[in-house]
């Protein structure tokens, strides 16, 4: 198997618009607003950060859910199981995400579920970085990588950017329910609403499309 992609160059990982290069990089910003997240002691500002990381990761794990995880389904021997493995870790953090998002800022257990979530954004990280990805890496030729990683990227331009209880992991459920729902979303960031109203509204019954 392949290397883990932190440690290799772009070139090997199929050039700047190959889907492993995007991965990573999004990864790096992801880590990158966690850190300042943790280093900031405004709390007007945090609220900011925290705000672009959970627009980051749910825009990121939606495009993942659509595109990349049936392709490494199609392609990789254990893709079945290593899928499962980061699906469940987003169905966690989308939990917990929902959780921070019905608190008020400075409620003494948001920051908890806050430092929870973020273990876990970085424990998908280093699963899809180290195992899942590498895997991809040695079954599919360089030219798939780069269109699968153009393909993936239209995705991320139209996809949810906050938790949605209704949402499925797995399409072509994720895409029926996510992408109107992403028109919401990202008319209420442009205003800068809250996530409260929309988490009443969807309720905390989940579907039976949206278990694995």
């Amino acid at each position: 198997m392949s290397k883990t992609i932190r440690e290799q160059t772009v070139e090997q990982l199929g050039g700047g618009s190959s889907i492993l290069v995007r991965q990573r990089r999004e990864h790096q910003e992801m880590d990158r607003l966690m850190d300042r997240y943790r280093s900031l002691d405004d709390a007007h500002e945090r609220e900011r950060v925290l705000k672009q990381v959970v627009q980051l990761v749910f825009s990121h794990a939606f495009a993942e859910e659509t595109l990349l995880w049936p392709a490494v389904r199609a392609s990789v021997p254990d893709g079945e199981e290593l899928t499962a493995r980061v699906e469940e870790e987003h169905q966690q953090i989308n939990d917990l995400v929902a959780d921070i998002e019905r608190l008020p800022a400075g409620a003494p257990e948001r920051e908890a579920k806050v430092q929870r979530a973020f273990a876990l954004i970085r424990q998908d990280i280093r699963d899809e970085e180290d195992l899942l990805l590498p895997r991809l890496q040695d079954v599919m030729k360089t030219a798939r990588l780069r269109t699968l990683g153009t393909a993936w990227a239209a995705v991320r331009q139209t996809a949810p950017t906050h938790p949605h209880p209704v949402v499925p992991r797995r399409p072509p459920g994720n895409a029926l329910l996510g992408v109107p729902l992403s028109v919401y979303d990202r008319v209420r960031d442009a205003l800068g609403i809250g996530g409260s109203a929309v988490r009443e509204r969807e309720g905390d019954a989940r579907p039976g499309g949206d278990a694995r």
